[in-house]
Formats: structure tokens, C-alpha cells, sequence
């Protein structure tokens, strides 16, 4: 049994999860705003948000988050994805590697 991890599913989520108009994986987008993994359990809270509100891809995102982090954590019981909006999305929230291949200096 592999136990998860916070830095465990971040990488399942940044090496796996990607915003399909933007090519960006989300965890450098920003999206990932938290993540519990369980001292005690089987069960993973992820905290993202989305571009925007009205985001077309939202639940294949949200489905991919899923998908992912129990493939690279079987064991899981449960994977949460809770979708936030405070704070709104802003392209300041990207890690600087994806600035750069966005073009924003």
C-alpha cells in the first residue's frame, strides 16, 4: 500500500491533469489552491478553483483530478475535489515556468 501524500498527489495532479485549451498542466496554472492528504483514512481533499465560473472543460478537469490521483494512490477510498472561488483565479497565480510559456512577463 502506497499512503498518499501532499506532495504525492500534487505531482499525480501536475503530471497528469492538464487545461486542454491552454496545454498548461493545472497545478502550474494555479488551480490547486490545497490538498489534505490523510494522516488517518483513505480519503484526499482537493481545493481547486477554475479560470472562471462558466469554465466549459470544469468537470473533465475535475474528473481528470479524480482519475488521477487514484491511479497513482489505489488504496483511496475517497478522492474530494471541492471546486472554490474565493480567491478568483488570476493569471498571478501561475508558477512562473507557465508565465513564460503563456507569454506574461
Amino acid at each position: 500500500m502506497t499512503t498518499a501524500t501532499v506532495e504525492g498527489v500534487r505531482e499525480a495532479i501536475r503530471k497528469n491533469v492538464y487545461d486542454p485549451e491552454l496545454g498548461l498542466n493545472i497545478v502550474d496554472l494555479g488551480l490547486v489552491y490545497d490538498i489534505k492528504a490523510p494522516e488517518e483514512g483513505n480519503t484526499v481533499d482537493v481545493e481547486m478553483t477554475l479560470t472562471s465560473p462558466g469554465c466549459p472543460i470544469g468537470p473533465q478537469i475535475i474528473s481528470g483530478v479524480q482519475t488521477y490521483v487514484h491511479r497513482a494512490f489505489p488504496d483511496l477510498d475517497e478522492i474530494n475535489v471541492h471546486v472554490v472561488w474565493d480567491p478568483l483565479w488570476s493569471p498571478e497565480m501561475m508558477s512562473q515556468e507557465a508565465r513564460d510559456q503563456l507569454g506574461f512577463f
